[in-house]
């Protein structure tokens, strides 16, 4: 579709995260269709690749919550929508949305907020707070979770919120273009190059104690006590888990979990390698990827990437997880925090053929082509800007 529109979206920094990645696919598809993409943001690691798909990167302090900033942040932001003749305000964050909020009616554009996230909504406070990401023309929800939520704890016109699910990018998670020599490397800096013949689980995620890797490593304690203890283990000869994912500074975290996996008697099965450039051929390593989130997550873009490369999920049964996992089909849901729930799923794919693991790998990418595209994300996202841009007269560009 064409779209010759000026749009600036607010996201407080541009590191990993949903909000993040999603903000610089839709910075891509604005350009590719002939638009201009501002992007008002405190910086980070993903700013240089939203500059080289032709968007432009503002430097704000718009991740700060002190009262004063934001309210400086809205006036900062008028004058810079006004001076380049932006046409519509989209604010991914809740402390941002406030000074997006203000400059969006100052000048009189369109305001949209996505909910990356199902806030608490606890005390008056809170709800005040987060009361700006509801002030918007359209509010956009990641999962039909998230939407349920903000419904659940807000009076909202349903007219006003929709829901466009997250994706993933079809052309970069695609088995068809990541060959043997970019998953040996891969393999090869984590040390795992040499356990080819072994049933390679992958959990990608920061180190954090919600996102289940406690679970994970009880989980193949409890494998590898079956497998010594049985008689009858089929193709079961041998286990290699991978955390894929920074500490972030949670340095505590990171020795809990070395610790946990030293006391488990697991140490030569699990490898904790840190972040990956390579996210693609991490993929196309393992034979099946978890995600046994301890919370729920609002949307998890882990079981969509892992479906977009043919592979097989187990996830935690509650959250976003519930649309984007087909039990039994694209993978397996278990009960949160169950570490024996967690090894029963890992469990029954292990023991599954090649053929039928390569069968519920492909009903996942073709859920993931479907539903869960990042093409298809950004085209609802503009037709939700287009919308709300119809019959308005352009703002000039001081």
């Amino acid at each position: 579709m064409r779209f010759d529109h000026t749009i600036l979206q607010i996201v407080p920094r541009l590191d990993a995260g949903g909000a993040e990645r999603s903000t610089m696919e839709i910075a891509g598809a604005i350009v590719g269709a002939g638009g201009r993409a501002l992007v008002a943001t405190a910086g980070g690691r993903l700013a240089p690749e939203i500059e080289k798909l032709g968007g432009e990167i503002i430097e704000l302090p718009v991740h700060s919550k002190n009262p004063a900033v934001i309210w400086n942040n809205g006036g900062r932001l008028a004058r810079l929508a006004a001076e380049r003749g932006v046409e519509l305000i989209h604010a991914r964050s809740r402390a941002p949305a406030w000074s997006a909020l203000a400059a969006a009616r100052k000048i009189g554009v369109p305001f949209v907020t996505t909910y990356h996230g199902a806030y608490e909504a606890s005390g008056q406070i809170k709800r005040m707070y987060n009361s700006s990401m509801l002030r918007a023309d359209c509010i956009i929800a990641n999962s039909r979770f998230t939407a349920a939520a903000i419904a659940r704890t807000n009076q909202v016109d349903p007219e006003h919120l929709q829901v466009i699910p997250r994706g993933a990018d079809l052309s970069v998670f695609d088995p068809a273009t990541v060959g043997e020599a970019r998953i040996n490397h891969i393999a090869a800096g984590w040390g795992a190059a040499g356990e080819k013949n072994a049933f390679k689980v992958l959990l990608p995620a920061r180190l954090t104690a919600w996102k289940g890797h406690e679970t994970a490593i009880d989980a193949v304690a409890t494998l590898k006590s079956r497998v010594e203890s049985s008689s009858d283990t089929g193709q079961m000869t041998g286990l290699t888990l991978v955390f894929c994912g920074g500490a972030q500074g949670r340095r505590d975290f990171d020795e809990t979990l070395r610790a946990m996996i030293d006391e488990r008697g697991i140490r030569d099965m699990v490898h904790l390698v840190g972040d990956c450039a390579d996210m693609p051929a991490a993929y196309g390593w393992a034979d099946v990827v978890i995600a046994p989130s301890t919370r729920p997550e609002a949307f998890g873009r882990v079981v969509v990437e892992a479906g977009a490369m043919g592979k097989p999920a187990i996830a935690s049964n509650h959250g976003g997880a519930c649309e984007t996992v087909i039990d039994g089909e694209t993978g397996f849901l278990v009960t949160p925090g169950d570490p024996a729930a967690l090894a029963d799923a890992i469990e029954r794919i292990w023991r599954m053929t090649p053929q039928e693991r390569r069968i519920m790998g492909e009903n996942g990418r073709a859920r993931a082509t479907s539903v869960y595209s990042s093409a298809a994300m950004c085209d609802a996202t503009l037709r939700v800007y287009s919308k709300l841009l119809v019959g308005r007269k352009r703002p000039a560009a001081a």
